[in-house]
């Protein structure tokens, strides 16, 4: 299983450019089946959440009503205009809630297991922790003379 992480934008493009190609074969394959499309979000979050290194774990449940928008340009029903397109999507993503609130509570969750998890094994490995005194820029932040 690779193991990659992901900054907050890097999360953010992962998401969304695979749930628009994952949109695009769901229009392909199912005739744009909104429930398919749902249920491959759910994974797409769980992966985002999991690859996001630990400086962006906030990101994760940020990106993914992004993403979830962003797959839905394909699949969303419409006609030929701007605005018909427009209310295609904002129907899909109204009628879709139940999906885009279930893969954002994922993410929540497995960001908050991490962070929870993180915190715990700073907690018992002391030494892991950075000095207090160095303040990572080259300064040192000791009392003043």
């Amino acid at each position: 299983m690779p193991n990659p992480r992901l900054t907050g934008l890097g999360a953010g493009l992962f998401g969304s450019v695979l749930m628009f190609l994952l949109g695009g074969l769901d229009q392909l394959l199912f005739g744009a089946s909104l429930t398919v499309y749902g249920v491959l979000f759910l994974p797409v979050c769980l992966l985002t959440a999991l690859w996001v290194r630990a400086a962006d774990l906030l990101s994760a449940p940020v990106v993914a009503p992004i993403a979830f928008s962003v797959g839905l340009l394909p699949v969303a029903a419409g006609g030929n205009g701007i605005g018909a397109r427009l209310m295609g999507l904002v129907t899909a993503l109204a009628t879709q809630v139940g999906w885009l609130y279930g893969g954002t509570l994922l993410a929540a969750l497995t960001v908050l297991a991490r962070g929870l998890r993180r915190a715990a094994a700073r907690r018992r490995n002391p030494a892991a922790r950075p000095d207090p005194s160095w303040s990572g820029r080259g300064a040192w932040r000791g009392p003043r003379p």
